[in-house]
């Protein structure tokens, strides 16, 4: 579906973001944008409450969604709450308190916490760079990473789970850092 960015959204007119221009009772004027809403289950009904789980594309504004609604419905809509349960493939489930996090600190596991570095955007692939690359990505310089010749991006590790960069592919198997975390 086609849907408007409400004005107080970070999305940027002319390198100014939205929310900023609406502050200043500035007009805002955004351009609609392509969303998907993939799932939108009613879970229940209390007076003039509705309860609802959605499932949307990234960029969807539910509260802009609610209101669409409400306007179709003819009788207004707005949230009341909003819960967040997952991004991308993360969901609530993984989350931890600050008491677990504290917790694990102090005990010397912190790590144990963090999501390994290779789960973390799934659709890239990765790489492990070899001595010679390592000392090309920590100068910013390209590297030839000729077993990535159709990807477009990649995670470069020193080992299993020493994320160095995400290169983007130049050109064939030429691959420049964008992101270098050494």
């Amino acid at each position: 579906m086609s849907q408007v960015p409400p004005p107080f959204s970070a999305k940027k007119i002319k390198g100014v973001p939205a929310y900023k221009l609406a502050r200043r009772k500035q007009e805002v004027e955004l351009q609609p944008v392509e969303v998907e809403v993939k799932e939108f289950a009613v879970l229940g009904l209390e007076g003039e409450l509705a309860a609802f789980r959605c499932r949307v594309s990234s960029g969807t504004y539910v509260r802009s969604l609610a209101h669409e609604l409400g306007q179709k419905l003819g009788i207004g809509a707005h949230l009341a709450s909003l819960r967040r349960t997952a991004v991308a493939e993360f969901g609530v489930d993984q989350a931890r308190t600050l008491e677990q996090i504290g917790e694990a600190a102090s005990q010397g596991r912190l790590e144990e916490l963090f999501v390994h570095p290779r789960r973390l955007l799934p659709e890239i692939p990765c790489v492990t760079a070899d001595d010679e690359a390592i000392g090309k990505i920590r100068h910013g310089r390209t590297v030839n990473l000729p077993e990535m010749s159709r990807s477009r991006w990649v995670k470069v590790f020193v080992g299993q789970s020493e994320l160095i960069c995400i290169a983007s592919r130049v050109a064939g198997t030429l691959f420049h850092p964008k992101v270098v975390l050494l």
